[in-house]
């Protein structure tokens, strides 16, 4: 198969569960002197916060990354909104000794959550590592109520919540477990705004909705908290980035939310970054070719969205 070597490629790759609202993965694949880059804001992002995730893709295909400091890099299982016997089986065929699961589903009581959280604990056993993602979705009352019913099960830490700094600020101060930022700074005009609200223990971070891995670096200097690395579902080029930013921090002392492949039904590389043993090698993979005609579509949308990104 024949192409420039910078067209950008549309791409749609169904998910295998649903997750975040999404069942299928879109984006734009860009090529550069220093390899491929993913442009996938999700849907709700405007041009002005998709500027930042256009600068990752950018950064990944023409400028490449920082050196590493480490060789892998240690990574969660991601559990969707699933039943429980389903989030059993997911964990136990991860290999991780962490897993992160989403709470709050629209349309899920608190009773599921509880026993999809009890059924992860259980598959992961009593030294294993457990934090829920809440993606903003309680009041405060109902965070210090539920988290407090949640932390029977040990919980590591809750991501996000509530929606704003002022709730998690709150939050925090009522409730015994760790309160991580995602939401909070990945779509903030300004992120640093999560350490003087004193809002969180722990930042979440996403290399595309910063800027790129550069970019993400200032952040979590800046915040001053430790990081935990996370994806925004992207294929193996984006997973890439948050593989690089995850390799170029100076602490890691969490792991990290980039074992998501599991998520999508395919993949645009020969070897996707998929964990061993609850870890990533720090790695680049290659695109296919043949593995991206699969998934390429034709989407002016997505051209005109990348453009207006670039204003």
């Amino acid at each position: 198969m024949t192409r420039s070597p910078v067209a950008p490629v549309v791409f749609r790759i169904p998910m295998r569960t649903r997750f975040r609202g999404q069942t299928v993965r879109e984006g734009v694949l860009l090529h550069g002197p220093a390899g491929w880059g993913e442009f996938s804001p999700f849907p709700e992002y405007g041009p002005r916060e998709c500027a930042r995730w256009l600068a990752c893709a950018r950064e990944a295909a023409f400028e490449g990354w920082p050196e590493p400091v480490r060789d892998s890099v240690p990574v969660n299982a991601t559990v969707p909104a699933v039943a429980p016997e389903q989030a059993h089986d997911l964990v136990r065929a991860s290999g991780c000794g962490t897993a992160k699961v989403k709470v709050a589903e629209r349309g899920q009581t608190f009773d599921d959550d509880v026993a999809r959280v009890e059924a992860v604990r259980d598959a992961l056993g009593p030294a294993g590592r457990l934090r829920v993602d809440v993606n903003g979705a309680w009041d405060v009352d109902e965070a210090v109520r539920r988290l407090k019913r949640l932390d029977r099960f040990d919980l590591e830490y809750a991501e996000q919540p509530c929606a704003t700094l002022e709730e998690l600020a709150e939050v925090r101060r009522r409730c015994d477990v760790p309160i991580a930022a995602d939401e909070s700074i990945r779509r903030a005009e300004d992120p640093l705004r999560v350490r003087a609200a004193e809002a969180a223990d722990i930042a979440v971070v996403k290399v595309q909705p910063l800027g790129g891995v550069r970019a993400a670096l200032r952040v979590v200097e800046a915040c001053g908290l430790p990081a935990v690395v996370s994806s925004a579902v992207e294929t193996s080029v984006g997973l890439a980035a948050g593989l690089a930013l995850a390799a170029a921090l100076p602490s890691l002392p969490y792991a990290c939310g980039l074992g998501t492949m599991s998520l999508l039904s395919g993949d645009v590389v020969d070897d996707s970054l998929t964990p061993v043993d609850g870890r990533l090698a720090v790695r680049r993979p290659s695109v296919n070719y043949q593995h991206l005609s699969a998934f390429e579509i034709e989407s002016p949308q997505w051209l005109r969205r990348m453009q207006e990104a670039s204003l």
